[in-house]
């Protein structure tokens, strides 16, 4: 097993997920995480087993400007095993967000297959209460009957990249 890199001089932690689309939750994530860490990468996923609300350059453009004034988040498209694209973007650590215990139980099985591929650390970081309600699920479904999201997403996120 290779040792953990999470205590390098430079800390840089991938948040990885389809982020379909990115919500407040997701970005109060980051948001709290950029403390602990020099930079996070948040990497969206175009998994092509599901069909995807939103494009993945219409999700990559939606972070990007949510975080356009935090130049210590980077937003890259992903695809291939987590270990991997985190070897590739340089980070040391992964970032998750648990919002209910079903989520840790998932959690720390893939932390421990990550940490066992590959030395690399999991943090985790509990949802805030006023978030724990909100999924990018219940957000498509809202969308798709032509309510109001917009309370659910960043503040001042670009609701036009919504949908295909």
């Amino acid at each position: 097993m290779k040792t953990s890199q999470c205590i390098d001089e430079k800390r840089i932690a991938m948040f990885q997920g389809s982020f379909d689309p990115f919500t407040r939750g997701h970005e109060s994530i980051v948001r709290r995480a950029l403390p602990l860490f020099d930079e996070i990468v948040v990497a969206v996923v175009s998994n092509i087993a599901k069909k995807p609300f939103m494009s993945l350059e219409n999700r990559l453009a939606f972070i990007k400007q949510v975080f356009q004034d935090e130049p210590r988040v980077r937003v890259v498209a992903s695809d291939g095993l987590t270990v991997d694209v985190a070897h590739e973007v340089g980070a040391t650590c992964l970032l998750r967000g648990v919002r209910m215990i079903q989520d840790f139980e998932n959690e720390m099985h893939m932390a421990e297959i990550n940490r066992r591929l590959s030395g690399i650390e999991t943090v985790l970081l509990y949802t805030l209460p006023e978030f724990s309600h909100i999924s990018s699920t219940i957000v498509r479904e809202l969308y798709s009957y032509n309510q109001d999201v917009s309370e659910y997403l960043p503040e001042g996120a670009p609701l036009s990249l919504l949908g295909k």
